[in-house]
């Protein structure tokens, strides 16, 4: 049946080929509804618990999407008229960018003081083109000192300041995020044309949102090319056959297409993460490709036809691509999952790309070898040569190497421990990212963007007026201050003790909370109805009263510290306020906690594709013993690759929890081929355990050391990328899959000899 159906395939090969190229092109026309999320909520599902928390949140008071327009004057002084007017201007203009409904600076701060018996709440600078030399240090005096300012809005030295805009998508069109960005940029642009000797700097959510797609599109404009480039050198050099490379060329680019377009049939939108897919399957496509090609060159070198050489081929590769590739969906299947919708995306298109690759590889890829000319070079090439010198070592030092590999992948496997689950965000991008230089600045030098926010109950309506509960919430926010990597905590009751300080005329003894329920409702009521529209407190207090927002800026750290900070704040508030108890919420604590959730839901996903796919290759390969003994090099290439990382890195975030799914398929490729073959010689050709190993060698050899070199610098140009998911992701894999050869070609024979099966 197999046969037949492959002799019409090289019979019709020019319809084959048409059929397919029809086919892939078909599926790819479903490119037209490809779209790109620029929302960092795309790493979190619908049911993540801290995602609900914040969006939770949100619905209680305003969202606080920003964009955060850092202002640094050349001479260091903010508090000039020079700076003072490009800041006023700003803040003006900062109401027409696309959906802002808030704009926050220091010059439209809501100053408030006492005349007389009436309380005066007015912006803090106005007209600062005017004010004298007295005004200037007086605003100084007062922006410096405020806690609702100070590394929020304004530095403590006055060298720098922000103005904050909060923007509220309406969430219809992926062209929200953009559009803001680029009218910041342009706003940008006019002010400092207008004011040359001030620099800004543009951080914030907004301008994080828009870095994702950034990155991904400068990652596809250049890493793209350098891979195809690298890939048909590798083929080149490696097969010697130009007809067998541009057969394989043409499989990548018509696998690409098709799996891309298959993508935006199924509605499934682009992320940094997916934007990996085509280096991944072009991969995976060249791997199949070659194991067809080498045999075939193979069998025309020993004088076989063009006919006779591809069905001997696709007769002893049929089975052993088609495990491979069963195996490799699976793996990725397995990134279902995940905690983070990106990489289920990315585990979906990456099967789908490579049940693609198994069907062009033998169907395609045939029929265009039948129809090109192609010559192959005579004599064992300098690769079969090698890997014949590799089997007699293996076989010569096979105890030595049992011993030696097994204690290098034991020391490795000690070094796990090593590695530290842990993440910034903000690191995502590298130094190259204006968005990462921007922020970094920021941290530096004004306020941070890791934020802690929790909304305080005080139990009834209107009681966020009660002094009991406001005493709660200043030594909640007196504690928070002394706490390391805090640099700013804004809190209701900084405003109420302003305002009873005002209403003792400006005295700065009755600088502190009021004691009387009723005085804090009346000074609230008196200070909410002197706000201008844009300015009120709904931000701060939802509308029955009965809560406040309680927001702690902290600068970059690591997930750990953050959930180190999160869980003493809990038990601080266990302990003095449990009845504000709430879980903190914001994109810093969703990222903080991603990285254990999907470290724990990759976990089982892993376990499961392995239980799989071990249970196939039991049936497949038909022996219980020879399957069992497969599991040693599927396994140990993740657990040295990964020790090595301890070794040298120690830090393992989100994109590194997914690679053990992600190459646990791929790592049992290289198994299966040379299991394949093992066991074809045993049962075949009635040959001994050493004398299969030397046929494995012979027959795979070169075919696995030349898709795992293809597969290395595939994975290892993502080491390249501006994003740090990819390149952490890509760099990793690409040494595992180095380690799964190793373990392949140096650690597999010796135990197939030992334990592979009666000895004749």
């Amino acid at each position: 049946m197999i046969e037949r159906f492959f002799s019409l395939v090289l019979k019709y090969n020019y319809s084959v080929i048409l059929l397919s190229v029809v086919l892939m092109l078909a599926l790819g026309t479903g490119v037209r509804h490809l779209h790109f999320s620029n929302d960092y909520r795309m790493f979190f599902s619908e049911e993540n618990p801290q995602l609900q928390a914040f969006e939770q949140l949100q619905n209680t008071y305003t969202k606080n999407d920003n964009v955060l327009f850092v202002l640094t004057p050349k001479d260091g002084v903010v508090f000039s008229r020079e700076t003072l007017s490009a800041v006023a201007e700003l803040t003006k203009e900062a109401w027409q960018i696309p959906h802002s409904i808030r704009v926050d600076s220091i010059t439209n701060f809501q100053h408030t003081y006492a005349e007389g018996d009436d309380l005066i709440v007015e912006d803090l600078v106005f007209n600062p083109e005017t004010l004298s030399d007295e005004a200037l240090t007086e605003k100084l005096k007062t922006a410096t000192t405020d806690p609702l300012l100070v590394n929020r809005l304004i530095s403590p030295s006055a060298h720098t300041t922000g103005v904050n805009v909060t923007v509220q998508l309406p969430g219809k069109k992926l062209t929200e995020v953009p559009e803001v960005a680029e009218a910041a940029r342009a706003l940008v642009s006019k002010i400092e044309a207008a004011h040359p000797d001030i620099k800004i700097h543009l951080t914030g959510m907004i301008m994080m949102n828009n870095a994702f797609p950034t990155a991904s599109l400068g990652d596809m404009t250049t890493l793209y090319p350098l891979m195809f480039a690298a890939v048909i050198l590798v083929l080149v050099l490696m097969l010697r056959s130009i007809p067998g490379t541009l057969s394989t060329m043409i499989i990548i680019i018509l696998m690409i297409i098709a799996t891309m377009g298959l993508t935006g049939w199924l509605g499934i939108q682009m992320s940094p993460p997916t934007t990996t897919v085509p280096i991944v399957i072009m991969t995976l496509a060249i791997a199949d490709c070659v194991h067809v090609l080498v045999n075939f060159l193979h069998g025309m070198r020993e004088g076989e036809s063009k006919h006779q050489a591809m069905m001997e081929s696709l007769r002893i590769n049929l089975q052993p691509i088609f495990l491979t590739t069963l195996t490799t969906s699976i793996g990725f299947l397995s990134l279902n999952f995940s905690d983070a919708p990106p990489f289920r995306d990315l585990g979906n298109m990456a099967a789908m790309g490579v049940v693609l690759a198994f069907v062009l590889s033998v169907t395609f890829l045939p029929a265009m070898m039948m129809i090109l000319p192609v010559k192959a070079l005579k004599g064992d090439t300098q690769g079969s040569i090698a890997m014949q010198h590799l089997a007699e070592f293996v076989v010569k030092n096979k105890k030595a190497l049992i011993w030696g590999m097994g204690a290098l992948i034991l020391f490795l496997i000690a070094q796990i421990p090593n590695n530290r689950l842990d993440d910034q965000f903000v690191k995502y991008f590298d130094e190259t990212n204006l968005f990462r230089q921007a922020t970094d600045f920021t941290t530096e030098n004004l306020t941070g963007i890791y934020l802690i926010e929790y909304s305080l109950e005080s139990g009834e309506t209107g009681g966020i007026s009660d002094p009991g509960f406001l005493q709660n919430v200043e030594a909640f926010a007196q504690w928070y201050r002394q706490q390391p990597h805090v640099l700013h905590v804004n809190t209701i009751t900084d405003i109420m003790k302003r305002l009873n300080r005002n209403m003792h005329e400006d005295d700065d003894s009755w600088y502190r909370l009021p004691d009387k329920r009723d005085l804090s409702a009346q000074y609230l009521l008196l200070y909410e109805f002197s706000l201008p529209f844009g300015l009120d407190l709904n931000n701060q207090i939802n509308v029955k009263k009965s809560a406040t927002r309680f927001t702690v800026t902290l600068e970059s750290i690591s997930t750990q510290q953050l959930l180190a900070i999160e869980e003493s704040a809990q038990a601080w508030l266990a302990q003095n306020a449990p009845g504000m108890r709430i879980e903190g919420a914001s994109p810093s604590v969703m990222f903080a906690h991603i990285g254990n959730r999907n470290i724990v839901s990759m976990l089982k996903g892993t376990t499961l594709a392995l239980v799989m796919i071990s249970l196939i290759l039991v049936l497949a390969l038909r022996s219980l013993r020879v399957g069992g003994l497969s599991l040693l090099p599927n396994l140990v290439p993740m657990g040295m690759a990964f020790g090595i990382w301890g070794l040298l890195v120690g830090e393992v975030g989100l994109a590194l929890s997914v690679v053990s799914g992600m190459t646990l398929g791929i790592v049992v490729d290289d198994t299966v081929h040379f299991l394949s073959k093992y066991l074809r010689a045993r049962r075949e050709k009635q040959l001994s355990r050493e004398d299969a190993v030397r046929y494995a060698f012979s027959t795979v050899g070169t075919a696995l050391w030349v898709t795992t070199l293809v597969l290395m610098v595939g994975f290892g140009i993502l080491a390249f990328s501006h994003f740090q998911l990819n390149a952490g992701m890509g760099l990793l894999t690409a040494i595992t899959l180095g380690l799964a050869l190793v373990a392949d070609f140096l650690f597999l024979p010796p135990l197939l000899i030992y334990f592979g099966g009666k000895k004749s």
